[in-house]
């Protein structure tokens, strides 16, 4: 099957709308067209002129003929509007269905997708790569049309006066041409790739390390945490100046040939003026290197549009590369969950395919009981929760909520099955009551101030300024990280999930909130099923069941107690942290 061209699938995408650009086109050409008629009238003044020099007097259609030209050049320009008019109208609806298109399949991708694909990369790929097909429909394409016409038009001036000069008009834009090709081509295709994936990449690590400043100036890592966002740039500076270096030869060849044009003329007219200089020939003469000119402008627009598709190309393979992504299957005929227990059935799991982080892990969790993850750094606590709520699939085993596959639950029933507290909880610009009432977009004020009363946060919103409708973050207030917390928590507790994950959920409160979060934990663990993980281990010593997870496996499972006992590695990581919380400076 053929494929299917970058021009023909965006026009796919305009709907009705691509109309609207092939109409782009057509007056773009014919504006093209038309502004060439001025020059034919100025010809018309200079050839009047040198009639009846000296005694201009005697002229009587200079007038008309200057009139005619501002006229034509006046519709031309009106039609070109036109033309920019319809073309704008198809490009931003093509640029929008993009970006919907592209977001409604995100929607479907397993949760934890932005986060191992890069949130400053999926941004650029979302707005910026579906801005770069709006530029090319609404300016580029018109344009081209317009530097196809151009040409055609010119062909038929440049002889119809002197065969001679207009070929050595041409002969100008054959040596930019072919200069011009050496520029562009598949080498030009795989230096674009390269580009946009060093712009990817400097975005991405730019918009990691604003995220980190926070952690970063804690701990005093500033050099340290730049090394890395430093290293994206140096390699972007790199390549964009071994890149123009590159191009900088043929550039200025290019450049010389197609304003050289005037060099060819001026060579052709002492030739052709060695027996005398006729009237005629010398307003030919003047006539070619008035209209010349455009000759240049045309074959520079034709190659920034060369590179400007290739812009395209890219920026649609980069869209694919989201869209070719793999939902999440979900079945045809979904079933729901009897109960609000948790089970894992020898589930294993690898980021990249090769290297399981998830080694045969095989979990059961009663409804009702409040279980905990701890264990080393990297063992796999995160991911084993994000299995859970499926932010990802396991590459083998079953997860199942309520006895059923959590493949057969729907994504809706699921995500009011599951809710989780991260360590690090987002709030958005926006008022405390909108930010809560994403939990439950359809809850009452009363149900609101419930859940922000069990969440502890009623000091939060008593000393804010427009109490629950004071807007969180740009020109507004900005809450410390345990006040986010209990924000966020009152989100869960608004939404009542019978199944909580609970992630590092206290692990950037000051004591004074670690007490208030804790509080509004023991509201919302009321009757629930909870996952907590945890490094704090005075956080867990009450959970029904504790697992210690250890290079993707469970090392070890019991009570607090009975862990202690067994003075294995709970009861060592116990004994660290006892030393620890002795520590004083």
């Amino acid at each position: 099957m053929k494929k299917q061209s970058n021009l023909s699938r965006l026009l796919d995408i305009a709907g009705n709308y691509k109309y609207l650009t092939y109409a782009s086109w057509v007056l773009c050409a014919i504006s093209a067209l038309i502004a060439l008629a001025p020059y034919y009238y100025i010809w018309q003044v200079m050839k009047e002129i040198l009639q009846v020099a000296p005694n201009f007097d005697s002229a009587q259609n200079l007038t008309y003929n200057g009139f005619m030209a501002v006229v034509f050049a006046v519709i031309a320009f009106l039609v070109y509007i036109a033309g920019l008019m319809c073309s704008h109208m198809g490009a931003f609806r093509i640029a929008t269905n993009l970006r919907i298109q592209t977001m409604q399949h995100i929607i479907k991708l397993p949760l934890g997708f932005v986060e191992s694909f890069g949130s400053g990369k999926l941004r650029k790929i979302v707005n910026e790569s579906s801005a770069a097909t709006e530029n090319y429909l609404a300016h580029q394409l018109p344009d081209r049309s317009g530097a196809i016409a151009t040409p055609c038009g010119l062909l038929i001036l440049l002889f119809v006066f002197d065969w001679r000069l207009g070929l050595l008009s041409l002969a100008p834009v054959l040596i930019g041409f072919l200069i011009m090709i050496t520029m562009t081509g598949k080498k030009m295709h795989e230096r674009m790739k390269e580009y946009q994936n060093a712009l990817d990449n400097m975005s991405n690590e730019a918009v990691e390390y604003v995220r980190g400043i926070p952690v970063v100036k804690t701990f005093g890592q500033t050099i340290f945490s730049f090394k890395k966002f430093k290293g994206a740039i140096d390699s972007y500076s790199k390549w964009v100046i071994a890149y123009t270096k590159e191009l900088r030869l043929p550039m200025i060849f290019y450049t010389a040939a197609i304003n050289g044009v005037f060099v060819f003329l001026i060579a052709g007219g002492l030739i052709f003026t060695q027996d005398g200089i006729k009237p005629e020939f010398l307003l030919n003469l003047i006539f070619y290197i008035i209209i010349t000119p455009i000759i240049s402008l045309t074959l520079t627009k034709i190659m920034f549009q060369s590179e400007n598709a290739m812009i395209v190309a890219d920026a649609l393979e980069r869209i694919d590369s989201v869209l070719n992504l793999k939902p999440l299957e979900e079945s045809i005929t979904p079933n729901y969950p009897k109960d609000a227990s948790v089970e894992l059935d020898n589930v294993c799991f690898s980021y990249d395919g090769v290297n399981n982080v998830l080694n045969d892990i095989s979990i059961f969790i009663p409804q009702g009981k409040t279980v905990a993850f701890v264990g080393p750094s990297g063992g796999g606590k995160t991911t084993l929760a994000n299995i859970i709520s499926r932010f990802f699939d396991p590459q083998s085993g079953l997860v199942k909520i309520g006895g059923v596959n959590v493949r057969d639950i729907s994504k809706e029933d699921l995500m009011n099955t599951v809710s989780f507290v991260f360590q690090n909880s987002h709030l958005i610009k926006a008022s405390i009551l909108e930010n809560v009432k994403l939990g439950k977009p359809d809850a009452s004020y009363q149900e609101v101030m419930q859940a922000l009363e069990n969440a502890q946060c009623m000091d939060i919103i008593q000393k804010l300024p427009d109490g629950i409708n004071t807007v969180i973050g740009k020109k507004g207030v900005y809450l410390s990280g345990g006040e986010q917390q209990r924000i966020a928590i009152a989100r869960v507790m608004l939404k009542n999930t019978p199944i909580i994950i609970l992630d590092e959920a206290t692990a950037f409160a000051d004591p004074d909130n670690e007490n208030k979060v804790q509080a509004a934990f023991s509201q919302l663990s009321k009757g629930k099923t909870v996952i907590m993980i945890a490094h704090r281990l005075s956080t867990v010593k009450n959970a029904d069941k504790i697992y210690v997870i250890k290079d993707g496996e469970v090392a070890e499972s019991g009570t607090n107690e009975e862990l202690l006992k067994q003075k294995g590695l709970f009861s060592h990581m116990w004994e660290n942290y006892q030393t620890s919380t002795k520590w004083k400076v």
